[in-house]
Formats: structure tokens, sequence, C-alpha cells
């Protein structure tokens, strides 16, 4: 916390994870779990992993029901963010946000960029805030997660949110 700008950030954060896939489980959703293992270590509390098919009426329910619940802070999503007929995340998820952070999405493809090359341009991750709520939506590879959580989100959720609280 020696980032001057994080001085008045809060301590800890309740964040919701929502896994998209149409074939993940809560006993094969190593994304999810990842996600759910580091926003922890960070110092943050998790009030719930879900896993919804790559449906987008049954990700808009989800995440409406999530971005409704008094005291939660932030949304991590991660899967449906590619360009295949199935992935709808990124039109769910942008359609909900009511300012975006169009920075998140373009450092994530720079950085996966240096990773995976060229392929990183298929990546529609998107993040913003929903309703007072930080949401973040990533592609649903663990090394993806791994990438955007430890480079970009964690290093700045409580100082989103905290910026999302004001006024």
């Amino acid at each position: 916390m020696g980032i001057p700008h994080h001085q008045h950030d809060p301590a800890s954060l309740s964040v919701a994870i929502v896994t998209v896939s149409d074939t993940r489980t809560a006993a094969t959703d190593e994304s999810g779990a990842l996600a759910k293992r580091m926003t922890q270590a960070a110092g943050h509390r998790v009030s719930g992993v879900d896993i919804v098919p790559d449906e987008p009426e049954a990700l808009r329910v989800l995440l409406d029901a999530r971005l409704a619940e008094a005291g939660l802070d932030a949304i991590l999503v991660n899967g449906g963010t590619g360009i295949s007929r199935r992935d709808g995340t990124y039109e769910v998820v942008s359609g909900l946000l009511e300012k975006t952070l169009p920075g998140f999405g373009e450092l994530f493809r720079a950085l996966s960029y240096e990773e995976i090359g060229p392929g990183a341009m298929m990546s529609r991750a998107v993040g913003g805030l929903a309703r007072g709520k930080v949401v973040f939506s990533m592609p649903g590879s663990t090394k993806a997660v791994r990438l955007a959580l430890e480079k970009l989100i964690l290093p700045e959720l409580a100082h989103a949110a905290g910026e999302a609280r004001k006024g």
C-alpha cells in the first residue's frame, strides 16, 4: 500500500466470482477456484462462487442478482469473452456497465500479447462500474485469470471500489 493514491482504500472488500461455462462444475472450475484463492490471499472476502452456462439471459439474471446485493463491492467474471457463437459475456457485462474502464481491456490484451502473441486480440476482456460495484470480465483460462488478477485487478481493486463509493 505504498502507492499514495491507495492511502484511503478500503482494507477488505466483498467480492463475488462468476464463471461462465457450459462444461465446468464446482469440481472442475479451476479458474473460479484460482480467482477465489487469489482474491482471499489479497485480503478480500469471497461472498460466493457461481457457475453459469454461457447463455446471455442466465448470466444477466445472475449478475442482476449479484449487483443488487447490499455490501458487495466487486464481481469478477471469467469465461465467455471470446468470439465464438456461444461467447456472450462481453455483450452482457458491457451492457450493464455505466462507466467503463477501457484501460483494463487494453492493458490485459497488451500483457497477454507478451505471453501468447497475436491471439491476445481475440479476448474481449472488459471492466467498469455497474450500480456502484466494480465489475471485471476476463477470459476463462487459468493463465488469463492469473494474469488479469495478479497484474491488473488485485493491485487496483480496493482503490477502484473506494472510488466507486464516492458521491
